[in-house]
């Protein structure tokens, strides 16, 4: 690790904190159409906070989508080592919606520290992890007025909504953007506290289910019993999506799942939480899902289907007496390697419209389809990062699969080729996507150590041939 780096670092801690409370304020909620005039907003301080500390040029660039423009990239490079490699830093600075509001302890764009955590929207996903690579860089910039390595920072505003302008952007800027390897810090460590490489994540298929059974809402009283009422119909549909063993009821879905192999099963039951471990993260009572895996095989490793919301009908106070015209459901799947997103959203829709009762009409509408991502665990930029985990976090890094999702991986392979380090900074009990989400500021400053040893692991671009000897 560089000592000068390092010893600045320490030293502006609390302005670093500081810096990352402003960025958290912004309410960079990706999915809300009312809010884009936020999320240019809080590009637009991103990049001038890059050029700030230091980088030739930083930009907010444009990204499209079909239909629209998407919302900007923040893009930026210092590329004053002609002998070294080029890193690409990628993150995102959009964020969850916020709500339910009332299950906050604070107001979530108003961000407080407690505790040693800071306590807002985005702290942890992916702001606070991003902010970590910023302020790594600005420590070599501050001490040294140079970085060990060239660096291209892509920070983007779609990732929670599937990035669907991201693969397009690095195609167009496919030159610009070229590099030798590409660092993400969004994902989690391990359980007991342990910092991870992620190597594998789930892709995502996201759809609008409508259900339309009456021109408009009918009195119950008097057609109650007599004609089709939607809410009823979408539950019914709902209900058929499941066999009662776990596993998803679509026709071919489980034709392309990859199975696990037993040695890579064993490694993760040594290294992944217990079943007994992630009820109580979840404060669950009773598991679900596919009852021949453990609780993280079907996490990480399996695939499965989620009812994120529902609405139909009266939800307010007191009674309204319809029946529903109308019924809408937003279905999430988790996919695994093989499965592809087009085919998995085709016989989604086939098998819902075919299971649909009589009299209504459906409509099922894709919104995300990402593919699922793997990344080489023997690259050797990968024991360039465990060490760098090890000596900041002061434990050996293990190797973890993330059930969530990461849409740039898959594209910065496809697109770019560019191989991939997952080094994640965030912590389990961080209540990603939910209220009350945190970031530890030792982990945030344990991170940026990791990110300045990291990058000086780099430096040599011997440091990035043959493979990577590290075994968790």
């Amino acid at each position: 690790m560089d000592a000068a780096a390092s010893m600045f670092a320490r030293a502006e801690r609390a302005r670093f904190v500081s810096e990352l409370v402003d960025l958290v304020r912004f309410p960079s909620v990706g999915a809300d159409p009312l809010r884009r005039r936020d999320m240019a907003r809080c590009a637009g301080w991103l990049a001038r906070h890059l050029a700030s500390i230091g980088f030739d040029r930083a930009e907010v660039m444009r990204a499209r989508r079909v239909g629209q423009d998407g919302h900007p990239v923040v893009y930026a490079e210092w590329r004053g080592a002609p002998r070294a490699p080029t890193l690409l830093v990628y993150g995102h600075y959009d964020v969850q919606p916020e709500g339910p509001i009332g299950e906050w302890s604070s107001p979530p764009f108003d961000p407080v520290v407690r505790g040693g955590v800071l306590v807002g929207r985005g702290a942890s996903d992916d702001k606070g992890q991003l902010f970590a690579h910023v302020k790594a860089l600005e420590s070599y910039l501050a001490t040294s007025g140079a970085l060990p390595i060239n660096v291209k920072c892509v920070f983007e505003g779609e990732e929670e909504i599937g990035s669907p302008s991201l693969a397009s952007f690095f195609a167009e800027h496919r030159r610009l953007l070229a590099a030798d390897v590409a660092v993400v810090s969004d994902s989690t460590q391990a359980p007991n506290g342990r910092p991870s490489l992620t190597y594998a994540a789930r892709g995502q298929v996201a759809l609008d289910v409508e259900v339309r059974a009456l021109s408009r809402d009918l009195h119950c009283g008097i057609f109650g019993g007599a004609v089709p009422n939607a809410a009823e119909a979408l539950a019914a549909i709902l209900a058929r999506l499941h066999h009662r063993d776990g596993r998803i009821a679509i026709p071919g879905f489980y034709d392309r799942v990859c199975d696990l192999d037993p040695r890579e099963r064993a490694e993760m039951a040594a290294v992944g939480p217990s079943d007994a471990e992630v009820l109580a993260s979840a404060g669950a009572r009773a598991a679900s899902g596919e009852r021949r895996f453990s609780l993280y095989e079907r996490q990480t490793a399996r695939p499965a289907l989620n009812v994120n919301g529902i609405a139909s009908g009266h939800g307010g106070a007191g009674t309204k007496a319809i029946v529903p015209a109308r019924a809408s459901a937003k279905l999430t799947f988790r996919i695994v390697a093989d499965q592809d997103p087009a085919d998995v959203a085709r016989r989604a829709r086939a098998q819902i419209q075919r299971i649909a009762p009589r009299g209504v009409d459906v409509t099922v509408t894709p919104r995300i389809l990402v593919p699922p991502a793997l990344v080489d665990r023997r690259h050797p930029a990968m024991g360039v990062a465990a060490g760098a985990l090890a000596r900041a976090f002061g434990a050996a890094p293990v190797f973890l699969r993330s059930g969530g999702t990461l849409p740039a991986i898959s594209a910065l392979q496809r697109v770019l080729g560019v191989p991939c380090v997952l080094m994640g900074f965030a912590t389990p009990v961080d209540r990603l996507h939910a209220p009350g989400e945190r970031f530890s500021l030792a982990s945030f400053s344990s991170g940026i150590d990791a990110c300045i040893d990291f990058y000086a692991g780099l430096r040599r671009r011997s440091a990035l041939r043959g493979r990577s000897s590290f075994s968790p």
